[in-house]
């Protein structure tokens, strides 16, 4: 229902945004948290983690005791489980999802008898396959089954009832939409795929120091050391760092975090140092720092290349991305950007803000337009024109308590609302550029216009400044 109507009928319902990439990312973590009952996990979105515990029950002395465990180590995070375990992937999804709490299939056990009273949701089909079950009365696993042949002893009568099912759905590509895939992956007939979440460790360098760290000469070495090998962790790996995150552990037990954002991935040990030598001036030692760790906690592929040996402006110069670097650790990350190009021609649209080296979408190009002038003010400004006629040009205006007298008139540029975005009464724009008695330009419009049905007296804005 409507989130009004859900508060009319509950005023005191918490309303939370949907977030499925940060729900995603948080399974992606719990299912490698999960491996620690096996070698290698899946993830069953939106809710599910498969793990593999082949040949690793008797470490927890069973397959009950695995279960208990599991069930008290989600308690111990906050969170409920139901789990259960099976000899296929299917069948573990089944018994919990619509199973007993700890349900327990043994590989020797019959599966269409163990599951035979299970809904057939049990199989992860699709609405639409589930609602065409419905309606052919098939509701449980075990009617399937016996629909399907599954189990029956005449082989030939198993493909004839195997082939009126099909013919149902065969239509049906994917493994959501046919039932008779799913009951063979759940009874083991056919292999199902799964695609295991491997870590992907960041890099990381550490120092524990013999003696605690008092003195900024001695953390810079420490620095520079860390960077050094910093750089040799991303050439084993073939990447470069966008972001680096140093920690210091000092001696009471306080951990001080610096980060650094990089516009382009790099790894020059120089330039790692240099950015961190200005985010280290106000760290205070205390009592002394006992261990420094460095680690790219955003890393991108990076090829090896090799400069060019006759530029040697690039060994002394500094490059446009380095720069950049530097300006947002002094001035803060989101103080350099660059302007763009805007696919709008409403002036206060045509151009907006982005990161320094961010690729411009190839949606948005610019527009070809009349002469702008190179300042625009951050919002238009009414003023007061005198004008002959309703529609003609202005005369005289008042702006910031002054009167000045118009010379020079070039226009109008009429430019109309966006239709798409805007309301129906939004009016349109007649531009005017005009010059004073004192030589200064201006650039003012005209919103709407007499008898347009969108409002009463046309108002005139000053929009921005030539040069």
């Amino acid at each position: 229902m409507l989130l009004a109507d859900a508060r009319a009928l509950c005023p005191e319902l918490a309303a939370v945004p949907a977030d499925p990439a940060g729900d995603l990312a948080a399974l992606e973590k719990l299912a490698l948290w999960a491996q620690r009952w096996g070698p290698w996990s899946a993830l069953d979105p939106p809710d599910g983690v498969l793990v593999d515990i082949t040949g690793a029950a008797h470490l927890w002395g069973g397959e009950e005791r695995l279960l208990a465990d599991v069930a008290a180590a989600f308690a111990a995070l906050g969170l409920n489980v139901r789990a259960a375990l099976a000899p296929t992937a299917g069948a573990a999804w089944a018994l919990s999802h619509f199973g007993p709490p700890g349900a327990i299939l043994a590989p020797g056990d019959d599966p269409l008898r163990q599951l035979a009273d299970l809904p057939v949701a049990a199989l992860r089909l699709d609405d639409d396959v589930l609602t065409v079950l419905r309606r052919l009365g098939i509701k449980r696993l075990g009617q399937l089954a016996g629909v399907s042949g599954a189990g029956a002893d005449d082989p030939h009568q198993e493909a004839a009832a195997r082939d009126a099912l099909r013919r149902r759905f065969r239509n049906h590509r994917s493994p959501a939409a046919n039932p008779l895939l799913r009951l063979d992956q759940l009874l083991g007939k056919v292999p199902e795929p799964l695609l295991p979440v491997i870590a992907q460790p960041m890099p990381m360098v550490q120092r524990r120091v013999m003696e605690p760290l008092r003195h900024r000469d001695l953390l810079d070495r420490v620095v520079e050391d860390l960077a050094a090998d910093m750089v040799r962790a991303l050439e084993a790996r073939g990447e470069g760092a966008r972001r680096l995150e140093l920690g210091l552990w000092r001696v009471d037990g306080e951990v001080l975090w610096r980060r650094i954002e990089l516009a382009a991935v790099t790894r020059e040990a120089s330039h790692m140092i240099r950015l961190f030598a200005a985010r280290l001036d106000d760290i205070e030692a205390g009592f002394g720092i006992e261990a420094v760790q460095l680690r790219a906690s955003w890393s991108e592929p990076l090829a090896l290349s090799q400069a060019d040996l006759d530029a040697a402006a690039e060994s002394h110069g500094t490059s446009l991305a380095a720069c950049i670097d530097r300006l947002s650790v002094r001035l803060g990350p989101r103080a350099v950007t660059r302007p763009v190009a805007r696919a709008s021609h409403i002036p206060e649209r045509a151009q907006g803000w982005q990161a320094p080296l961010d690729p411009v979408p190839a949606s948005q190009g610019a527009l070809a337009f009349h002469t702008r002038p190179m300042k625009l003010l951050e919002r238009a400004e009414q003023i007061a024109v005198l004008y002959a006629s309703p529609d003609g040009y202005p005369q005289r205006f008042r702006w910031r308590g002054s009167v000045r007298e118009v010379v020079r008139v070039e226009g109008p540029e009429r430019i109309a609302p966006e239709w798409w975005r805007e309301r129906s009464t939004a009016r349109l724009r007649d531009y005017y550029r005009i010059e004073d008695a004192d030589g200064r330009r201006y650039w003012i419009y005209r919103q709407g216009i007499t008898g347009d049905g969108r409002g009463g007296v046309p108002d005139w804005f000053l929009h921005g400044l030539f040069a």
